[in-house]
């Protein structure tokens, strides 16, 4: 008796002292940001770091057209990243519902030549933790050319009662898919998940717990890499993802304004979808049929109707990422179109927002769309400076190094994985590969095509 109790008190202690020790950690790693914060603003503010191109400037008047911008710029970005950090900090999911209030919810899976991955997706859907009375799914496969619909039916009846599956003769694209679930759907909650995708048990009732507030509209979940392990570019994502789909969104949900509810994971109040979804279906821009960014023109439409939309980090899927340069560019250019369409959309809805809010969200938006003019001209400027002065270039190449390592420690906090150092490796990628997406994604923003199918 005496010795389990020594084990007991012993066990006791471990976990006190793991527990004390997971809190000094994170004290440790905030206290970190928070000084890296302040270093950038004061910084931005002694403007050291355009010193190369300040000087060039000085010699150059044309040149102070690019420099002088670029470090009002820097200062405003500085106080702007210390501000999203406070949020990101201040940031707490909603508590899941509990089983016995959970709402009547709708899962809605679209598939288009997925293979046996959509099987995966739905399976994890069906045993997932919520009250098999008020969850129903429905799969649609929008006119698969391969064995998407063997798998949809297997799973259909692996899960009788709970699964319905419905099959487009041919394709009509993955709007019209969400489209047909959405119809058929008798939830309060319709949720989306992408074919590609996997849950996590608790996610449907974490998803649910912050529509207990009626003024919520719309809610993203987490989005993670579930196939990290096949290569260089998934384990760099898996960073990306995290600091995409984690901090951008959770210091945008303490404002109650997250912009994008991604289609991997995403959950709608049924009555708003419905009012919206004819605009949605038929919704065109410059004249062409959007085929893609149905995620964030959902989003944007019920930001539109008055309603808010927050992330619940823990409500958490797992997506199969591009293990290859081409799909990855292609993904990341159909995900700009789509921003800087309903980035335009958004520019009129936010007006709408509680008066409190419009400013945080102007000021957000300002810094994030200004960056992409200024940033372009400074670098343009940085490679015609470090022609003749070569030492300028090495000065830049080290600042994008100290700026990744200072943004993984986000990921570190957050995750607790020292595969922060992908965020690093990630940041040399995007700014050697990854640079012309967004001006060609401007270009050519009227183009329908999904390109990574």
């Amino acid at each position: 008796m005496r010795a389990r109790s020594r084990r007991s008190a012993r066990a006791w202690l471990r976990g006190v002292r793991r527990h004390y020790a997971r809190d000094l950690l994170d004290g440790s790693i905030v206290a970190v940001i928070l000084g890296g914060v302040a270093a950038g603003l004061w910084l931005a503010v002694r403007a050291d770091v355009f010193t190369p191109l300040a000087d060039y400037a000085a010699r150059e008047r044309w040149a102070r057209l690019i420099v002088e911008p670029g470090i009002l710029w820097a200062m405003v970005a500085a106080f702007m990243l210390g501000l999203r950090t406070l949020f990101w900090l201040r940031y707490r999911p909603a508590p899941s519902a509990a089983p016995s209030r959970a709402p009547a919810l709708t899962v809605v899976i679209p598939a288009y030549n997925e293979g046996p991955m959509v099987a995966r997706a739905i399976d994890s859907v069906a045993t997932a933790e919520y009250p098999r009375g008020r969850l129903e799914i429905f799969v649609v496969d929008d006119g698969s050319r391969d064995d998407t619909w063997d798998h949809i039916q297997a799973a259909a009846k692996r899960h009788p009662g709970l699964v319905t599956a419905i099959r487009f003769p041919q394709n009509r694209g993955k709007r019209a898919a969400l489209a047909e679930g959405f119809a058929q759907a008798r939830g309060e909650v319709a949720v989306t998940v992408d074919s590609d995708s996997e849950i996590t048990p608790r996610t449907l009732l974490a998803l649910a717990g912050p529509f207990r507030n009626p003024r919520v509209g719309a809610v993203a979940g987490k989005v993670t890499v579930l196939n990290e392990r096949e290569g260089l570019i998934p384990r760099m994502l898996k960073v990306r993802y995290v600091l995409a789909f984690d901090f951008l969104r959770a210091y945008q949900s303490v404002y109650r304004t997250v912009y994008t509810c991604p289609g991997a994971l995403a959950a709608y109040r049924l009555s708003v979808v419905r009012k919206v979804l004819p605009e949605w279906v038929n919704q065109r821009f410059l004249g062409a049929a959007c085929t893609f960014g149905e995620d964030r023109a959902m989003t944007n439409w019920i930001l539109a109707e008055g309603y808010d939309s927050v992330y619940q980090r823990s409500a958490v899927v797992r997506t199969v990422v591009p293990v290859t340069y081409g799909k990855l560019s292609k993904m990341f250019l159909r995900w700009d179109r789509s921003y800087v369409r309903e980035d335009l959309r958004l520019a009129r809805i936010v007006w709408r927002r509680p008066p409190h809010i419009i400013p945080i969200v102007v000021a957000d938006k300002l810094v994030t769309n200004v960056r992409y003019p200024i940033g372009y001209a400074l670098v343009g400027l940085l490679i015609f400076v470090a022609l003749q002065e070569p030492l300028a270039l090495v000065r830049f190449e080290f600042a994008v190094g100290v700026a990744a390592g200072f943004y993984s420690l986000f990921y570190l906090r957050s995750e607790r994985s020292w595969d922060a150092v992908y965020g690093v490796v990630y940041a040399y990628y995007a700014v050697v590969g990854l640079f012309w997406i967004f001006p060609w994604a401007v270009l050519t923003v009227r183009s329908r095509a999904w390109l990574t199918r």
